[in-house]
């Protein structure tokens, strides 16, 4: 019987959402585990935190410097068939024992498997916020089966851009760096969606051409569970409009009955 509790919203001020991450050690990279575990922070608490694998093999042996670390029980499965992935159905069994106990609000799956779209689609018919985090090779099935699905990539201490800012000095006949080459660099990779985003502003904007950024943020997410700002050398939504002046005019006002001022924003 499906839950008659709606969706949690993300990022909610209001409620912090109960989460269980269930890692996928065979498609899941120790490397990003900081960036993993501060990215979901933004979302709620980690409430529970287990890793699927076999951890007697040596692909699994960076997980293992960090499990205590980060407080994350292992669940060993070894392959009891070659070229079968034993993984996957463990994790899955333990996602629905989860789900039937009524504790939580949401799930992380980390993985790049798109063997985990059913699952995610069953959460999702639960009520419950499913948050998604895997490789760019991440198949697009899964990765729309999500809330919100955020490339593990960009969460790699190396990733972070910073787009805003002084130019970097330039050392001795050098040629001083633009304010924005890393985003430019960024997007060179990642080509921006230009006509989805604006399709998509327009979609959430008033009469006026004018659309609050967290409402166009929200149905960006909703249109494309993967978009994010960090793709293409921003590391928040409200920097990209900021700085792409020649799609975006922004205005800041202040929110009825408080002094918190609201970022809007229309296309030119």
């Amino acid at each position: 019987m499906a839950s008659s509790r709606p969706a949690a919203k993300i990022e909610s001020d209001e409620h912090t959402l109960r989460l269980a991450v269930l890692i996928d050690a065979d498609n899941a990279q120790a490397a990003v585990i900081k960036g993993l575990l501060a990215e979901i922070a933004r979302f709620g608490e980690a409430t529970v935190r287990r890793i699927y694998g076999d951890f007697t093999a040596r692909t699994s042996s960076s997980w293992k410097k960090v499990l205590q670390q980060y407080a994350i029980k292992p669940v060993q499965q070894f392959a009891y068939t070659k070229g079968k992935n034993a993984t996957d159905s463990t994790l899955i069994i333990d996602a629905m024992d989860l789900l039937y106990s009524r504790k939580f609000d949401g799930f992380c799956l980390v993985t790049s498997d798109s063997d985990f779209t059913g699952l995610a689609m069953r959460l999702r018919e639960e009520g419950l916020t499913v948050l998604g985090f895997g490789e760019k090779k991440t198949p697009e099935a899964f990765r729309n089966a999500c809330h919100k699905f955020v490339f593990t990539e960009v969460l790699r201490p190396s990733a972070a851009a910073e787009p805003a800012g002084p130019p970097a000095k330039a050392g001795k006949g050098q040629k001083p760096v633009p304010p924005q080459a890393s985003a430019e660099a960024t997007e060179q990779e990642h080509e921006f969606p230009k006509q989805f985003v604006l399709t998509a502003l327009e979609q959430s904007s008033d009469d006026a051409g004018w659309a609050n950024l967290s409402t166009f943020g929200s149905y960006l997410n909703k249109l494309q569970p993967d978009f994010d700002s960090r793709l293409y050398g921003y590391k928040k939504l409200s920097d990209l409009v900021k700085a792409r002046t020649d799609l975006f005019e922004t205005k800041e006002l202040k929110a009825p009955g408080s002094n918190q001022k609201v970022l809007y924003v229309r296309a030119k």
